[in-house]
């Protein structure tokens, strides 16, 4: 089984792992660079001090041809406490002065301490003794020569090796420090990063378990993070809006059938019982009621339909106002035996929808505008095109809707007034499936009205004709 780790603890391993990784490159790089700058330094220091010797000792030749030998002996020992073995030879070759000759023992113990300093440092130092020859002259001549030994390539003294060590015990200072650091900022951080995520985890949990109202609320500089909570939230806002559906359709349905269903049981119960004779209208008014419910599960089922977001539409291009002026004849007898005049304006608008679906919603309003219009009204059908829309209005001199229940007619089921919904035998989701059908198309529907003088319904939809429609 795969051992699961925190994303904090992840996160603040991680810092730590690259920190140790940057601090040991960085180490072993500065040391490499303080090494070779150091190294050169050092045998830059040695070929001073042997030019330095060189040119003492130069002058301490007398112009008789003999030579300074105190002060040359000085020298010479001074030279041999600081790790160089001086040989000096005049120009027939006479020795003036020879360190080894002068005490070969401190000599031989001089280069065994800097071999031993050497190897301690650096294991596989593979160093010897080293001798250098410069020529001495006077007044433009040569007068003899310096040979000047010493451990080499290069050695380091004591003070050169603390130098060092106090440049390492440094560098391990500022490592350790750097280190403490990221582990101080690499938990900030990983803080940072990992509490929006744990308060996403929580609001997915309690969406889980049904809270839909729960978001979250803490901000992330973080573009994947503030994008994960933004999907979060409006998750949890799709499935609450989808829960509040679902549960005032549960409502809505059991509302709507429990009057015809209640219908149906005390009719059969009476019949059973002996109460009433099964006759032909009792029979007609059980058939009626089941004949509602079933328009009730069909409506509902192109609801379900409309409302989806897969909604196929068949598109044609067609003339608006023909296919509105056939509906209208349609009508016009219910209209006539009402005493309900109906008008038409408009010219010929081409628009690419739906004929069909369309011609539903059109079917719908028109029917509406009969329902609710009480005689010797009017109801007035207007289409108007635009560069953008085609705007339809269906307008009435009816009865009216409530300022109260205007924001919900569109709503499934609802029923501004059920005294009338149920003298029409309406359903209260024909403009539900009107609206559904509309905004299926792009374009938007809206009614306005005023109680005792009348209910328009208002349509927009756009102008999308292809390229070989005029």
């Amino acid at each position: 089984m795969m051992r699961k780790y925190s994303l904090r603890f992840k996160l603040s391993s991680s810092y730590v792992f690259i920190a140790l990784i940057s601090l040991f490159l960085t180490s072993v790089i500065t040391n490499l660079l303080l090494e070779k700058h150091f190294r050169d330094y050092v045998i830059e220091k040695q070929e001073r001090s042997n030019q330095e010797i060189v040119s003492l000792v130069s002058q301490y030749y007398e112009t008789d041809g003999s030579w300074d030998l105190d002060a040359i002996e000085k020298i010479c020992i001074n030279a041999l406490h600081r790790g160089m073995v001086i040989r000096v030879v005049d120009a027939p070759g006479t020795v003036i002065w020879d360190a080894r000759l002068h005490d070969d023992a401190l000599c031989q113990q001089m280069l065994a301490d800097m071999a031993q300093n050497m190897t301690q440092r650096y294991p596989n130092w593979q160093g010897g003794y080293v001798e250098d020859q410069y020529p001495l002259t006077s007044g433009g001549m040569d007068v003899g020569r310096v040979e000047i030994g010493y451990y080499g390539p290069y050695f380091y003294n004591d003070s050169d090796l603390a130098f060092i060590s106090s440049i390492n015990r440094l560098l391990a200072g500022v490592g350790i420090f750097a280190l403490l650091l990221s582990l101080f900022f690499g938990a900030i951080m990983a803080k940072g990063l990992s509490k929006p995520i744990s308060r996403v985890i929580t609001t997915a949990q309690m969406i889980a378990k049904g809270y839909f109202d729960d978001r979250v609320s803490e901000p992330s500089s973080t573009i994947e993070i503030a994008q994960l909570t933004a999907a979060i939230n409006q998750l949890a806002g799709t499935l609450g809006k989808q829960e509040s559906l679902r549960k005032r359709l549960t409502a809505d349905v059991a509302h709507e059938l429990r009057t015809p269903l209640a219908t149906l049981q005390s009719h059969l119960e009476a019949m059973l019982d002996g109460i009433w004779e099964p006759d032909q209208g009792k029979l007609q008014s059980c058939h009626e009621e089941i004949v509602r419910i079933n328009r009730m599960v069909g409506d509902l089922e192109k609801i379900t339909r409309y409302e989806s977001e897969n909604l196929i539409l068949t598109k044609t291009s067609f003339d608006l106002s023909g296919l509105i002026k056939q509906i209208i004849r349609n009508f016009e007898t219910d209209y006539v035996s009402k005493g309900i005049t109906i008008m038409f304006c408009g010219g010929k608008e081409l628009v690419f929808a739906d004929k069909d679906k369309i011609s539903q919603v059109m079917i719908n309003l028109i029917s509406n505008a009969e329902k609710y219009t009480l005689r010797e009204g009017v109801v007035e059908v207007r289409v108007k095109g635009t560069s953008e829309f085609t705007k339809i209005s269906v307008k009435d001199t009816g009865i009216g809707i409530q300022a109260d229940d205007l924001p919900h007619i569109f709503e499934r089921f609802y029923r501004a007034d059920r005294s009338r919904s149920r003298l029409t035998g309406g359903s209260g989701i024909g403009l539900t499936i009107s609206k559904a059908i509309v905004e299926a198309h792009g374009g938007k529907i809206e009614a306005r009205s005023k109680i005792n003088e009348g209910t328009e319904f208002i349509i927009e939809l756009p102008k999308r004709l292809p390229l070989d429609c005029h």
